[in-house]
């Protein structure tokens, strides 16, 4: 495509006039432009050859904030209420409690489980035959 590689030398700037004159003239042409910017990836910002701030660690860096923000804890700090704050640490307490004890007894409902089906096995291999019976010979047919 030799427009596409004049166009590239140019810049965005030119993609760009061309996208918005394609739109003035005839909607569909400008559609199908944009369509063709986005899908050959030449309008994309993350093409850069500098990293963008999120590739750098930025989400590494927003945490670290956060948690400075908050004093280094992972529960909300104080909103200055303290009937509300000792009602919302008494139910997180609460719910943490309630976690542990359902963590707690889907292991022991695994292990029940597990036991079951270790013991139908155990069960299963005792009824068969500790040895294969041999084969019988099949009856010849009668001449």
């Amino acid at each position: 495509m030799v427009i596409a590689e004049r166009l590239d030398e140019v810049g965005k700037p030119a993609w760009i006039g061309l996208m918005v004159l394609g739109f003035v003239l005839y909607w569909p042409v400008g559609l199908a432009i944009l369509a063709y910017l986005i899908w050959s990836g030449r309008m994309a910002c993350w093409k850069h050859h500098r990293r963008g701030r999120w590739q750098e660690g930025g989400i590494d860096r927003m945490r670290d904030t956060m948690s400075r923000w908050s004093g280094g804890a992972s529960r909300p700090s104080a909103n200055g209420n303290r009937a509300f704050d000792a009602y919302r640490e008494e139910t997180l307490r609460r719910l943490e409690e309630e976690e542990r004890d359902f963590a707690a007894f889907l292991d022991r409902l695994r292990l029940a489980k597990d036991k079951a089906e270790f013991d139908e096995f155990l069960a299963e291999r005792r009824r068969r035959p500790e040895t294969p019976a041999p084969p019988t010979p099949e009856p010849s047919p009668p001449s």
